[in-house]
């Protein structure tokens, strides 16, 4: 087992770094620090520059708009990103319905939907979710009943994450009543300007806009707009959510909120000194990075198993980067926003703040970060939810 890169992994992890620092817009950058507070604009505009340069779907096939790059190569991207830090292309675009529509739909969709979908002129959100319905998904009750070339869709989803910058929705619907509740739910493109769609916000804990319900009232959608086949929805949500797994363990973003825990340190003073002195605080920071380099080494040990297989079937191994992950951003958090103290409670937006104790570009890192940790606390649900990655790892790891 290799887990070290290569020449040629290392010139590219430099490529992709200068392209960061040489194209990434200044009025982004300024609000790169740690609460990341990128507005849609911000998001669609960076994620146009990679997709100009190619970018922006980094494991779709070249075919249909990927760069061809190996798993190791995706991967080191994807930690750059993050550690910049950068916006992320939009994880329910690049990671969740487009490759369903690359290999489940039309070519009609395919054409179609598939360029706008990578340069977010298309901006979908994700409908799965609904009240009882969240971690037993099958149990969904949004019904789509057919009526001539349309289904006509009535219900509600909930949790919907960026609903309110969304033009479509990939969805789930109930298209049969009878038999196993898996076997009667069908995927479907809804644009979210139909007639009869309503968005409420949902306020999270971090005080901010994330996620919010979605109301269905006698909404027409074309039966084109169906991804697939009728009632075969439930195998392509398996297929979305366990396609691309191994960079949900979000080790670059727990790394750079980890550098900036520590440089804040070397600024904080106490009445017995630097806080970096502090025997306490350097012990949390090297029990972090010893998790986070485990992290990493799973996640590389699990690429190179991918490699050697190359059948495209999802790793149950990936649930235990799902699980570590989710633990070490939220413990990351958690040291930013004790370091950054009174301040962690303030936000900054296009580098403006209410006091400067820090330097500009620290300044940057420390605001946001009490609402960062806040936020961070639902790492343990998005995605599958810590619960359901342990019954993974006991079924199929550990064949309990």
């Amino acid at each position: 087992m290799d887990l070290s890169y290569t020449p040629a992994e290392l010139s590219f992890r430099e490529e992709v770094r200068a392209f960061i620092r040489q194209n990434l817009p200044d009025e982004i950058r300024a609000k790169a620090g740690l609460s990341a507070y990128y507005e849609a604009a911000d998001l669609r505009a960076w994620q146009r520059i990679l997709n100009d340069k190619g970018w922006a779907a980094s494991h779709w096939p070249v075919e249909y708009g990927g760069p061809g790059w190996s798993a190791v190569q995706r991967y080191i991207f994807m930690e750059e990103i993050l550690q910049a830090p950068a916006p992320e292309p939009l994880s329910f675009n690049i990671n969740m319905v487009g490759p369903v529509v690359y290999t489940f739909g039309s070519q009609e969709q395919k054409a179609h939907f598939l360029p706008k979908i990578r340069s977010l002129d298309y901006w979908f959100c994700q409908g799965f979710s609904e009240p009882g319905a969240g971690s037993d998904l099958a149990s969904l009750r949004t019904s789509a009943i057919r009526d001539g070339d349309d289904y006509v869709i009535n219900g509600q989803k909930i949790w919907t994450s960026t609903a309110h910058d969304a033009n479509w929705m990939f969805c789930l619907v109930r298209t049969n009543t009878t038999g196993k509740k898996q076997e009667g739910i069908s995927f479907v493109l809804i644009d979210m300007a139909t007639p009869g769609i309503t968005v409420r916000p949902i306020i999270t804990i971090d005080g901010e806009h994330h996620t919010n319900e979605v109301f269905f009232d006698n909404v027409r959608v074309p039966i084109a707009n169906r991804v697939g086949e009728e009632n075969k929805g439930w195998d392509y949500a398996k297929f979305l959510l366990g396609n691309e797994r191994t960079g949900i363990a979000r080790v670059g973003l727990s790394k750079g909120r980890l550098t900036r825990a520590k440089r804040l340190a070397e600024l904080s003073q106490t009445q017995e000194g630097k806080l970096s002195d502090d025997p306490f605080f350097r012990r949390r920071c090297i029990e972090i990075e010893v998790e986070l380099k485990a992290l990493e080494i799973t996640a590389l040990r699990i690429i190179d198993r991918q490699r050697k297989r190359n059948d495209g079937q999802p790793d149950p191994a990936s649930s235990i980067l799902k699980l570590r992950g989710a633990e070490t951003q939220q413990a990351t958090s958690e040291l930013v926003a004790e370091v950054a103290g009174p301040l962690g409670l303030a936000y900054t937006h296009g580098g403006k703040a209410p006091w400067r104790d820090f330097a500009a570009d620290d300044l940057t890192a420390v605001l946001g970060a009490v609402p960062n940790y806040f936020l961070a606390r639902a790492a343990s649900i998005y995605g599958g939810a810590s619960e359901i990655q342990k019954n993974i790892i006991s079924k199929a790891i550990l064949g309990l």
